[in-house]
């Protein structure tokens, strides 16, 4: 039986830390030895404002009264102050830092044609400008570390889901910040790598119009956020070595989402009757497949 795996002296920012799948994981890093900033604007689920209460101060609180260390920051990461403040909170509060976990998120299902520029540049902002901006100004300490980590939030939205192009396209995008980091930390350590987590949290509250109220049952039953944070303590552990990965994670089924290149076909006197004739062959996926990973021998790609 593997041993339980220990996060004593490790320093972890977890950003969206107050409420649902944030507060899984602080509280589940916290419990394993680590320093926790907690960070949480306490905003609505849509960005749209800032409610009133301290979600993150209250997750602080709890991992004191277990015995914990946490640090509160009540800071928005889609500026570069907030971003900075994070930093400068691990550091001055615990000398160092280790990983971030990328949690904050915002949602608001909507057609295409209704969504409105502001709302796609809101979702942009916290969903991949804010996580960049945090990662820009944490990246100097975390070279620092023996063993740094990152992990991203995406989601499946990010391969198509009804009334979230606005919400999906922005993750889409972390996802590519994702791998380009993966490979750019290769030589310094530093892994990178990201959860597309399924939980019966707010946030799936208020996207229920894109789901049916079965599915929205079995997530409030089924589908606990602590169920979501083992995957991501495990990334940020020193002992995991994955790099530029996604992982599914819900309620208790971990995979990992891969992207594979079909053999397709070769044919420098291409036409177009060429590719309808060879369809198939294009599309087919097969055992030959070739996944594509970042890896120290892989080479940047145009």
């Amino acid at each position: 039986m593997t041993a339980q795996l220990d996060f004593t002296d490790r320093v972890v920012i977890v950003t969206g830390a107050g409420r649902g799948i944030g507060r899984a994981h602080a509280l589940l890093l916290a419990s394993r030895g680590a320093s926790v900033v907690v960070g949480d604007l306490g905003s609505t689920t849509d960005g749209s404002g800032v409610e009133s209460g301290d979600p993150a101060a209250d997750v602080v609180a709890e991992i004191a009264a277990a015995g914990g260390k946490a640090v509160a920051v009540n800071s928005d990461i889609t500026t570069d102050e907030g971003a900075t403040a994070l930093v400068d909170a691990a550091i001055s509060n615990f000398g160092r830092l280790d990983a971030v976990i990328n949690n904050a998120g915002i949602v608001r299902a909507a057609p295409f044609r209704d969504v409105p520029d502001d709302e796609y540049q809101r979702h942009l902002d916290v969903h991949y400008l804010g996580p960049m901006r945090l990662l820009r100004a944490a990246w100097p300490h975390l070279l620092e570390s023996a063993a740094p980590r990152v992990v991203n939030t995406i989601s499946q939205a990010m391969l198509g889901n009804p009334g979230m192009s606005h919400y999906g396209g922005s993750k889409g995008a972390l996802f590519g910040l994702t791998r380009n980091l993966a490979l750019e930390g290769l030589e310094a350590g530093v892994k990178v790598n990201a959860i597309a987590p399924g939980a019966g949290t707010r946030m799936a509250e208020a996207a229920a119009d894109t789901l049916s109220p079965e599915i929205m049952e079995y997530m409030r039953t089924q589908l606990l956020p602590e169920h979501v944070a083992p995957v991501a303590a495990f990334l940020v552990h020193p002992s995991c070595e994955a790099t530029g990965e996604v992982f599914n994670v819900a309620g208790g089924i971990v995979n990992r989402l891969a992207l594979v290149n079909t053999v397709g076909i070769h044919d420098p006197s291409l036409t177009v009757e060429t590719v309808a004739e060879r369809w198939e062959q294009i599309m087919t996926i097969t055992p030959e497949a070739i996944p594509q990973i970042v890896a120290p021998a892989q080479m940047p790609v145009s």
